[in-house]
């Protein structure tokens, strides 16, 4: 909010009030200006920690659909990670990732102030922008946990995750998020990429294909799990222990989401014109909620009913990923775009992972999650997604000017070409950090597990026990294990019916 002073001459040349009563009448007024700039900060600040709180809550429906996606012997080792995510990436975010995301003033590479959050807050973030930020970063390295799962040492984990979230990452949201980005479509006195800059609003791009693509280089030189690919190389289907957890996980994502996208605006008291007193941002973060459900919704129906046509099953797991493809994909262009268009944007990312899906089998990549699938391929359609249907009113609210909008909208083709631009970056950026460091943990033998450990299980040989506990060691009634159930063969001797 804009900050108003009184000047008491003003009111002093007004019939009959004195210098006095000017000042007095001044002072209440200056007094209930800072009022209304103490409340506007105070409701934009809760309203950016309340959505940090829900993107932190994606990480328990992580956690979830993670543990349900995977065989019930590696679960422990799973939702380990899960934590690790969070707990390696808050100190790795806090010591270095800030700082190079958005420790400004800097270059447009890489920030270089606040580290340790060192003179903070400031006039241009408080701490809770350092929460939702590191949200966002532990997101991103919960993706890749998923794409190498049950077969990756506990040690590489800790040393990626580190990584990702303290520079990986960190570097990419400076070029796209931070005011000195050379991307940047909130770039301040400089010119702008193709005089818009790139819109990836909340991160199909800087989140999923940062996690996406990370995933890909780790499940490539892994290797798939045991038993993916039979002998002939035909696709084995290794299925999670727990479709339960799969849809639990995916509801929690779904509610994380709603302050993944609407609260990526980081504020919401704000007017976009005297056009209309209830128009303004609070109108825009609710538009964002409703093409983040179509977008969801949509692509979650439109997998249900092609698998059913492709394989001839209704099945629970693939409307899950589905669901979170079709989120995944609208999360660049949700403040931009008409809800129609949402409808599109779900329908389209349904089938890139339909796709992406079979042409993994055929290559023999294994992705126990669909991680790279879902949030690799379909970030990226969700990038160009917004280049093709970002509108000019939307463009101009969000981000302040009138600049190019979507090709299909009448903008022409340089929003386009930004969006383009920012895949190539992505993609070479992780690749060029991330293949180094998965191979050199490879030839040191820190990557993957033995075989004897994959094959027993990690919760049993790195962990220590089972997720779940069958009967109560401490139960003197438990059955001894002479008692033990067994398959029945039939007698030979037995006659036929």
């Amino acid at each position: 909010m804009a900050s108003q002073s009184c000047a008491a001459a003003l009111l002093g040349g007004l019939a009959n009030v004195n210098t006095t009563a000017a000042n007095f009448i001044c002072g209440q007024l200056d007094a209930i200006n800072q009022k209304l700039t103490d409340t506007t900060y105070a409701v934009d600040n809760t309203y950016l920690l309340f959505s940090a709180y829900l993107v932190f809550a994606m990480q328990l429906g992580f956690a979830m659909l993670c543990a349900g996606s995977v065989r019930a012997k590696n679960t422990m080792n799973i939702m380990l990670t899960n934590v690790l995510d969070a707990a390696a990436g808050g100190l790795s975010y806090y010591l270095f990732g800030y700082a190079f995301a958005f420790g400004g003033p800097s270059n447009g590479f890489i920030g270089r102030h606040s580290f340790g959050l060192s003179d903070f807050p400031s006039p241009s973030a408080d701490y809770s922008f350092f929460l939702y930020q590191w949200a966002f970063a532990i997101a991103a390295a919960g993706i890749t946990s998923g794409s190498i799962a049950e077969r990756t040492q506990f040690v590489a984990y800790l040393i990626y995750s580190s990584f990702l979230t303290g520079f990986v990452y960190p570097i990419v949201s400076h070029w796209f998020w931070s005011s000195d980005g050379w991307a940047s479509p909130t770039r301040t006195n400089r010119s702008l990429l193709f005089g818009s800059g790139v819109i990836d609003f909340a991160g199909s791009g800087v989140v999923h294909m940062v996690g996406g693509v990370a995933g890909l280089w780790g499940a490539l030189i892994e290797g798939p799990r045991i038993g993916r690919f039979d002998r002939s190389g035909r696709s084995v289907a290794l299925r999670g222990h727990s479709a339960s957890l799969v849809v639990l996980g995916s509801f929690m994502l779904w509610f994380g989401w709603y302050g993944f996208n609407p609260g990526s605006f980081l504020t919401i008291a704000k007017s976009y014109g005297k056009s209309s007193v209830y128009y303004g941002q609070w109108s825009a973060i609710g538009r964002t909620a409703v093409t983040t459900t179509l977008a969801g919704c949509t692509a979650a129906l439109t997998t249900l009913f092609s698998k059913r046509l492709l394989v001839g099953h209704w099945n629970v797991i693939d409307v899950c990923n589905g669901l979170l493809a079709g989120f995944a994909a609208i999360t660049s262009g949700c403040s931009v775009v008409e809800p129609w268009a949402a409808i599109v944007c779900g329908f389209v990312a349904a089938w890139v992972l339909i796709e992406l899906n079979m042409l993994a089998a055929k290559v023999k990549f294994d992705d126990p999650l669909e991680a790279t699938q879902l949030h690799g391929g379909c970030g990226a359609w969700g990038v160009l997604f917004t280049g093709l249907f970002a509108t000019k009113k939307y463009v101009a609210e969000v981000y302040g000017s009138e600049r190019p909008y979507g090709l299909l909208m009448g903008g022409g083709g340089k929003l386009l070409a930004a969006q383009l631009i920012e895949i190539l970056v992505v993609s070479g950026w992780v690749t060029a950090t991330m293949l180094p460091l998965f191979y050199g943990l490879q030839k040191m033998n820190l990557l993957r597990i033995s075989r004897e450990d994959e094959t027993a299980g990690m919760d049993l040989t790195r962990h220590g026990g089972f997720a779940y506990a069958y009967h109560d060691e401490d139960d003197g009634f438990a059955k001894p294990a002479m008692y033990m159930m067994g398959r029945i063969e039939p007698s030979p001797e037995a006659n036929p019916l």
